[in-house]
């Protein structure tokens, strides 16, 4: 009989920050093991439960019993299980007993290739399984693989010693009303397990589910317990919204994770802190509310912070005040951390600070962060030249960039690295952008960040970004599979964003020159250049497919090695726009035969710079040298004008005269003088198609 399958572990409180990884893996492993042995139907759909103190999963349309099924089981390789005389051997009859088919005779059995060799084989009907015996070996299997941060070992209260994540109470099986007597842990399931901490009277707390389809619904009407990780969290962040009322909730993902994990009945209390410390650079108390003590802050709709904060609880009652105040009370030494802290730090520049970085070890084989400063500065002054910005803001800022490490609020919260600079320099009275730079070189921090706003925040990201991909490359620290300590992959993204979507005029050899020239200092350092170079075309050809860019467009471009990336989005739109057009097909046809001709005779070209036009004889390559001459002046003004889509659309035109020389005229002729001609035809005419893109690259 087909019913929902409930199982249940209820435990002390588990890990916030694992829980919801814990849940699913505990969900899934009894899933699959259940569909490998064949209990569940095709359309069993399973539900995960996961909270503070319980991991559990239904699942719908569960058998009681596995169907019987055709087993095929091999028995012996001929050779060994008969003789000369085709007689069973002693082997075969061992085996066969062994098996439990003593009774079997040699023409009963299937007589079969088995790879080199042919061996017998005997196919029965195997009788379907118990589900407790399937649940049972599912559950060992499903304990035995969960991500569990760290063990622990404990003694259950008749002394035996077990091992889990956390010490585990009850256990619950029920295939519908049926209880199935699964043990694990030290544990026999039954139906029942615990309620609510605090809101279910000590004496009452144990909870009877009568039924494995009422579990949810029981746990929250018996238990007050909300038992699905995602209802808590939806919950959560209605509650907060709806208490936030006009001001805006700071609930990042993460936070709202970690406090589901650590509710099980949530209910949100509205708290407030004195005034005064929002004199306080609001991402400190942002930061420390969120970190410390898992608080959801507050602000208006101009994004500046309230003083008033909201709480989520696990206890839900009409008389809040004691809870709302001794939050309130826990959280204003951390608030008064975070101003004294900022108070000190304000009776230090950021300038003052410099001396220490030389203390401050960045790696040992590429120096301090000191040494680090002065090659971030210089390659930062080096990129502002190159972009035609102001030098001297550029290397303030660079050299002010890291200077914040060493402060108490950096110390305390690294989070607050490069934000907590641009307070400190606008209070040292430093330059908008210098102050601005200290926080915008980290950025983009994360995939859709922001990029830096200004040209000296720009010119310091860069270098910071490239500095680190060189040097860390450098020392044979690249990434490797999914290891990334240095994050260079996301330095190296952070580049290509700013090159191409502030379209900056910089040439990435010459930026990862001028980023070589910096650790001449370094002992025997060797420029990773084309590695890097070629670590980053890699990125940006995920980059351009994550804009939605086809394979075949975007090798179009980047085959072509560009140097510069300020125009790569114009040129990949131009070849989407080409693409599309009906002679696109048979051009870039022709420019792949095209090229396969020009590779295969490199010497000659050599020789046939250009074309000579008393030399063309059959009216196919006359026709396409006129043609080529009537359409360049065109192309010529589209290209100098930065029109790539008018420049491959102009090349269209040459569709009819192109597929009359390849079908008319004989590239390879006897003559050599011919020969060589047509050779540097081709050639002028694959530079003129493949002046935007290779467009060989889109022929299938």
């Amino acid at each position: 009989m087909n019913q929902t399958l409930l199982i249940e572990l209820l435990t002390e409180e588990l890990p916030p920050k694992a829980l919801s990884k814990l849940g699913a893996a505990f969900a899934s492993g009894i899933v699959n093991g259940l569909k490998s042995r064949d209990f569940l139907e095709e359309d069993s759909v399973a539900t995960t439960y996961a909270t503070p103190r319980r991991l559990a999963v239904a699942i719908t349309k569960v058998r009681a019993t596995s169907p019987d099924k055709q087993v095929r089981e091999k028995i012996l390789p001929v050779a060994i299980a008969l003789d000369a005389d085709g007689n069973p051997t002693a082997p075969l009859t061992k085996k066969l007993a062994a098996m439990g088919l003593a009774h079997i005779a040699v023409a009963d059995m299937e007589r079969a290739q088995d790879g080199k060799a042919e061996s017998f084989f005997y196919t029965k009907l195997a009788a379907g399984s118990a589900l407790q015996v399937g649940a049972q070996a599912a559950l060992e299997e499903t304990i035995a693989k969960l991500p569990i941060p760290k063990v622990m070992s404990y003694q259950r209260p008749d002394g035996e010693t077990v091992q889990f994540v956390r010490p585990a109470h009850a256990l619950i099986a029920l295939h519908g009303a049926t209880v199935l007597p699964l043990t694990l842990l030290g544990l026999t399931a039954s139906n029942k397990t615990e309620g609510h901490r605090f809101l279910t009277a000590p004496g009452k707390r144990e909870v009877t589910v009568a039924n494995a389809e009422a579990y949810a619904a029981t746990l929250a009407d018996a238990g007050k317990v909300v038992a699905g990780f995602d209802a808590r969290k939806d919950a959560i962040r209605a509650a907060l919204l709806q208490k936030a009322g006009a001001d805006q909730v700071l609930m990042p993902e993460a936070l709202l994770e970690e406090v589901s994990s650590l509710v099980e009945w949530p209910v949100v209390y509205e708290c407030h802190f004195e005034e005064e410390f929002l004199a306080v650079p609001q991402e400190c108390l942002i930061l420390t509310m969120q970190t410390n003590q898992k608080y959801f802050a507050l602000t208006d709709t101009n994004g500046k912070l309230r003083s008033r904060f909201l709480i989520v609880s696990n206890i839900a009652t009409d008389t809040p005040a004691a809870i709302i105040g001794g939050n309130e009370r826990v959280v204003r030494p951390r608030l008064s951390d975070a101003k004294f802290f900022f108070e000190q730090d304000k009776k230090k520049s950021l300038e003052s600070r410099l001396p220490l970085l030389k203390n401050v070890v960045y790696h040992n084989k590429l120096g301090t962060q000191a040494e680090r400063s002065e090659r971030v500065t210089s390659l930062a002054a080096a990129i502002a030249g190159r972009l035609g910005g102001d030098k001297a803001l550029a290397e303030r800022a660079a050299r002010l960039s890291k200077a914040d490490l060493l402060t108490d609020m950096v110390g305390e919260f690294p989070e607050l690295q490069g934000i907590m600079g641009t307070y400190y320099a606008r209070h040292d009275g430093e330059h908008e952008e210098v102050a601005l730079a200290a926080s915008e070189h980290y950025q983009p921090r994360f995939a859709g960040d922001n990029l830096p706003s200004t040209a000296t925040g720009t010119a310091v990201a860069l270098a910071d970004k490239v500095e680190t991909l060189v040097g860390i490359w450098a020392i044979g620290l690249q990434p490797t599979g999914d290891k990334d300590p240095f994050a260079l992959r996301r330095h190296a993204l952070g580049v290509l964003r700013m090159l191409v979507e502030k379209r900056l005029p910089l040439s990435l050899s010459a930026l990862l020159g001028d980023a070589a020239e910096q650790f001449v200092a370094v002992p025997n350092f060797k420029t990773p250049a084309a590695e890097v170079t070629a670590f980053m075309m890699d990125r940006l050809r995920g980059m351009l497919r994550e804009r939605g860019f086809s394979v075949n467009e975007i090798e179009a471009v980047v085959a072509q090695n560009p140097d510069r990336l300020d125009d790569i989005v114009q040129r990949l739109e131009a070849v989407q726009a080409f693409a599309a057009l009906p002679e696109s097909v048979s051009l870039a046809g022709a420019n792949k035969r095209i090229t396969n001709i020009l590779k295969k005779n490199e010497e000659a070209l050599a020789q046939a710079t250009t074309v000579k036009a008393e030399l063309l004889q059959d009216a196919a390559e006359k026709a396409l040298h006129a043609a080529m001459a009537r359409v360049a002046p065109e192309v010529d003004a589209a290209w100098a004008k930065g029109d790539f889509t008018a420049t491959l659309k102009t090349l269209a035109q040459l569709k009819e005269e192109v597929d009359a020389f390849f079908n008319d005229v004989m590239v390879m002729a006897e003559d050599i003088a011919l020969r060589n001609n047509r050779l540097a035809l081709l050639s002028s005419l694959h530079g003129m198609m493949n002046r935007v893109a290779d467009i060989s690259k889109l022929a299938a």
